[in-house]
């Protein structure tokens, strides 16, 4: 399994096949499930869908690592479109963004002013705004932003990843701000020293890390589990009283029978919607997180419609 996630994860940065993988009309199908369009406007639509079946939402348009800040600008630029039309069209969408997308690697203090602002306007339509965590040389840094916000506003969240080791005693330095985490298990190629490995160990160190921002949690803060492991969510809910204490958040096309199950079941749910042009490598990660059962997925998709 260790060889198969390795291989995947190489061929999502693997430069030459970014640039000529996705130009493949079966890549393109297989990954039509999985997104509904690159545009802003495709995720829209598919949100007004899944709110008629009382599933709420979140947005995050794909890229990261932008090489000028006025790319970095822009981007900052349509998320504050994307809140507007969010708001106008009345639905429960929140939106996540990377903060290399936002210029991280260029001008962090650049990149603070872009995000604040961001914070901003999800203050004033009452929404929120996530910081997707990305890979580990960002974690500091990403933190560190992650605070700066918190600060001056209560509706920010952050990405945790449960398989970096150091997870652990970054919750611990969150939780005196009450802070809302989305914890996932994580999806980049990092250094076999600095995370776990085995599969059953990722999980039981997901399972343990819930269950202390739980234990943590003030009247602001929430938790999200960004999992589509059904059975480690039940096991979660068992150890900590009940499902009503977590959110549950996948993304879109995958297990949605089971969220809107969950819905049902009166769990609080939520879809998360991707969309752009820069889905290649994103595509990838996603596949890695379980290569064998997502590749076969990916396959059937190949030979059946959505």
């Amino acid at each position: 399994m260790g060889v198969a996630r390795n291989a995947v994860l190489w061929a999502a940065d693997n430069r030459w096949l970014r640039a000529h993988l996705p130009r493949r009309r079966w890549v393109r199908r297989s990954v039509a499930r999985f997104m509904p369009g690159e545009t802003v406007q495709d995720a829209l639509e598919a949100a007004a869908a899944l709110a008629e079946r009382d599933l709420p939402t979140m947005f995050t348009e794909l890229g990261e690592n932008v090489v000028t800040m006025s790319e970095a600008r822009s981007v900052a630029e349509h998320y504050l479109h994307v809140f507007d039309r969010i708001a106008e069209r009345g639905l429960d969408t929140e939106i996540s963004v990377k903060p290399t997308h936002l210029g991280m690697d260029l001008d962090p203090e650049a990149t603070l002013v872009n995000l604040e602002e961001l914070a901003a306007k999800a203050d004033e339509h009452g929404n929120w705004l996530w910081l997707d965590m990305e890979s580990h040389p960002y974690v500091d840094d990403t933190l560190g932003l992650y605070r700066k916000l918190r600060a001056g506003h209560g509706h920010v969240g952050i990405c945790l990843q449960a398989y970096l080791k150091r997870t652990h005693a970054d919750i611990e330095s969150l939780l005196p701000l009450d802070p809302t985490i989305r914890l996932v298990k994580g999806a980049y190629k990092e250094p076999e020293d600095i995370v776990f490995r085995s599969p059953d160990v990722i999980d039981e160190a997901y399972r343990r890390l819930a269950l202390r921002i739980l234990q943590g949690k003030g009247e602001v803060g929430r938790l999200a589990l960004g999992t589509h492991d059904v059975d480690l969510i039940e096991r979660i809910a068992y150890d900590a009283g009940g499902h009503d204490r977590f959110e549950v958040h996948m993304l879109y096309g995958i297990r949605q029978p089971d969220l809107l199950r969950m819905g049902a079941e009166s769990h609080t749910i939520r879809s998360l919607i991707a969309y752009g042009t820069f889905w290649y490598p994103w595509y990838l990660r996603r596949i890695a997180e379980k290569p064998v059962e997502n590749t076969l997925l990916a396959l059937r998709n190949l030979v059946t419609r959505g």
